[in-house]
């Protein structure tokens, strides 16, 4: 079953009226990500500026061969 859903006054409001009864676990997934008012949306670098440079002892090829090194599929031709 899918249902759609708002929220208002902090709280979720379907748009269709459910009979699902009390305690019933829902899994919610949010369709359009508003960002809050004053906070802007992180760019991927942003996001995951920790990361960039921590990758050590990586093959010279490993950008090209990726696929090769990931699955173990033949490397390319180069």
């Amino acid at each position: 079953m899918m249902l759609e859903a708002r929220i208002e006054n902090g709280q979720i409001v379907t748009d269709e009226p459910t009979n699902l009864p009390e305690g019933t676990k829902l899994r919610i997934e949010v369709v359009q990500d508003a960002p809050s008012q004053g906070q802007s949306r992180m760019s991927f670098v942003e996001r995951f500026q920790h990361l960039i440079g921590k990758a050590e002892n990586l093959p010279a090829d490993a950008s090209v061969q990726l696929d090769h090194y990931l699955y173990g599929v033949p490397k390319k031709d180069s």
